[in-house]
C-alpha cells in the first residue's frame, strides 16, 4: 500500500514528477543546467585553476548535491536509488567539487557529470511534442547516449593518465581524438599510449567501445516491443506498450501513448 506524500516530500515530488507549468519549467531548468555543466567540465582546465574556477565548482557542487538529496528524499525505493550508477556518479562529482585539495589528482572524475545526459532523456521523452519520436527511437537514443558518455569518460581517463608523460597528449581534445580513433579501430598511429597502463587503457577503450557500438547496431536491427516505465510499487522498469497493470505486482501503470494509427 502506497504511503501518501505530505509537506516538502509532496512539493518536491510534484516538481520532479508532476505535471503543470512549474514542474515543466523546473525540469527544463535542470536539463539546461546538466548540459551547461557537462560543457563546463569538458572545457575547464583539469590542472591549472584559479579562484574563479573553485567558486564555480562550489556553486555547481551545491546544486548537484541539493538535486541528489531531493531525489533521494522523494524516492520510494531508496536503496535502488543509492545503487544506481547515475546517482553514484553524481556523488563522485560532488566529492571532486567540494574537496579539490584532497582529490586534485582525480579531478577528471568531474566528467562523470556527462552521465546525467542519460537521465536527461527521461524528461525529454515526456514532452508531448517530442514524445512520439522518442517512443519510436527510445532504445537507439539510449544506446547512442551510452556510447557518447563512454567516449567522454574514457577520454578523461586518457588525459589524466597521459598528460605530462606523453608527447601526443597535451589537451583534452588530444585525448578525445585518441579515444575516438581507437574505438573506431582507425588507429592513425600519430598518438600512442605510453607505458603498460596506457596500453591497458587502449585495450579497454577498444573492447568496451566496440561492445557498446555493436549493441547500438543490434538495437537498430532488432526492434523491441517493450517500453521503459518504472512501476512505483515494485520498481519493475520494462512493460509491454499496451500494459495497464504491472505484470509483477499488479499495480496500475500509466504509459504515455500517442494512440493507435
Amino acid at each position: 500500500m502506497k504511503k501518501e506524500r505530505k509537506g516538502l516530500n509532496r512539493i518536491l515530488f510534484w516538481l520532479y514528477e508532476g505535471t503543470g507549468r512549474w514542474p515543466f519549467l523546473f525540469r527544463w531548468a535542470m536539463l539546461a543546467f546538466d548540459f551547461i555543466t557537462i560543457g563546463y567540465f569538458l572545457w575547464a582546465p583539469f590542472d591549472q585553476r584559479d579562484r574563479a574556477h573553485f567558486a564555480i565548482d562550489y556553486v555547481i557542487g551545491g546544486v548537484i548535491l541539493a538535486d541528489l538529496l531531493a531525489r533521494f528524499y522523494i524516492a520510494r525505493h531508496r536503496w535502488n536509488f543509492v545503487i544506481r550508477p547515475i546517482n553514484i556518479a553524481d556523488l563522485v562529482v560532488v566529492v571532486t567539487m567540494f574537496a579539490p585539495l584532497l582529490v586534485s589528482n582525480f579531478a577528471f572524475l568531474r566528467v562523470l557529470r556527462a552521465v546525467r545526459a542519460i537521465r536527461a532523456f527521461t524528461f525529454i521523452k515526456r514532452v508531448k511534442v517530442l514524445t512520439p519520436f522518442f517512443q519510436r527511437h527510445e532504445r537507439i537514443i539510449d544506446k547512442v547516449t551510452n556510447l557518447v558518455v563512454f567516449v567522454f569518460i574514457m577520454a578523461a581517463l586518457v588525459y589524466s593518465t597521459q598528460v605530462g608523460i606523453n608527447d601526443g597528449i597535451h589537451t583534452y581534445i588530444d585525448a578525445l581524438y585518441f579515444t575516438v580513433t581507437s574505438l573506431t579501430t582507425t588507429g592513425y598511429g600519430d598518438v600512442l599510449m605510453v607505458g603498460p597502463g596506457g596500453r591497458l587503457l587502449s585495450i579497454i577503450v577498444m573492447v568496451l567501445g566496440l561492445t557498446l557500438f555493436l549493441q547500438l547496431l543490434r538495437t537498430i536491427v532488432e526492434p523491441r516491443d517493450k517500453v521503459e516505465q518504472e512501476c512505483e510499487e515494485c520498481g519493475l522498469r520494462f512493460h509491454e506498450r499496451d500494459a495497464v497493470h504491472c505484470k509483477h505486482c499488479g499495480e496500475v501503470i500509466h504509459i504515455p501513448t500517442p494512440g493507435f494509427e
